[in-house]
């Protein structure tokens, strides 16, 4: 209560970033105290009385990583994982502090971030979850083939997804069966779910819809999903580009994990006013 007594009282200050199109709102809480309940989050994701977000994230001080990260959705439920906006909140971090390597904690698990040429930054989204409970279904099944329609493949990220595979993911009625499959009964806490065709054996088209959000422009821990799926049913290998509705990231499944690279955007920086907060509280 403090904390957002504190808020109120001065306002907040964000950043507003994409990855892709794939947009965020970010709150430093390295320097002050930050309290998000779920009405918070979901009056700044409102596009027309709020800010707008896909994810909103609160960077948080750590004693055993660069930085902590905190993830909520446009509904105000939290994951423990977002990739774009991971890589996002690295660049942030890389040009603030001039590093060129970072250690980032979140509920997912330590991850590592780098600087990559071009521009671009690669996060490093640790190893996929392949077994039913890990990810988690609500049964012990094979998570290659899932008994749903389409035969899609089950993959943990940090958070749950759902890919199928089809000829042409242009052509699929993505708001309404996103909006369907994120609420199957084989997954539990809902699903990310993803549609892939395949362009080549090192090239996927995707188009997502997000648990807790919708239809996105893109998203990272999709993007890697999508990638395992495929190199798991033997569509392409582990190294892969994946074409999305906002641009392209690259995909490399390797030993020490799932690295996602790809380009970030900070667009502006605005201050959540002491009268709007005491407004939506």
């Amino acid at each position: 209560m403090r904390a957002m007594e504190q808020m109120r009282d001065t306002g907040v200050p964000f950043m507003k970033m994409h990855g892709l199109g794939n947009d965020f709102v970010v709150i430093d809480g390295r320097y002050r105290n930050v309290t998000v309940t779920p009405a918070l989050a979901q009056a700044i994701a409102h596009r027309h009385c709020g800010v707008g977000f896909d994810q909103l994230t609160v960077i948080e001080p750590s004693d055993s990583a660069d930085a902590h990260l905190v993830f909520y959705n446009a509904d105000g439920s939290t994951s423990a994982a977002c990739g774009n906006a991971t890589r996002c909140i690295a660049r942030h971090l890389i040009n603030e502090t001039g590093k060129t390597h970072l250690t980032l904690t979140t509920d997912r698990g330590t991850l590592f971030a780098e600087e990559a040429s071009n521009g671009l930054t690669s996060v490093n989204m640790g190893a996929p979850q392949l077994l039913w409970h890990e990810i988690p279904l609500a049964q012990e099944m094979d998570t290659l083939e899932l008994p749903i329609d389409g035969a899609p493949t089950a993959t943990g990220m940090g958070n749950p997804h759902c890919t199928f595979f089809v000829d042409d993911a242009e052509a699929v009625d993505l708001e309404a069966r996103g909006a369907e499959i994120e609420h199957h009964p084989l997954y539990p806490q809902r699903t990310n779910v993803q549609f892939a065709s395949l362009i080549a054996p090192d090239h996927l088209r995707m188009r997502v819809w997000e648990r807790g959000v919708g239809v996105t422009m893109a998203s990272g821990s999709s993007s890697c999903a999508t990638a395992v799926a495929a190199a798991r049913r033997g569509l392409t290998g582990r190294k892969v580009r994946v074409d999305l509705d906002g641009g392209t990231l690259h995909i490399d499944w390797r030993d020490d994990g799932v690295w996602m690279t790809g380009p970030t955007a900070h667009v502006f920086d605005g201050i959540f006013t002491a009268a709007w907060l005491e407004q939506v509280s």
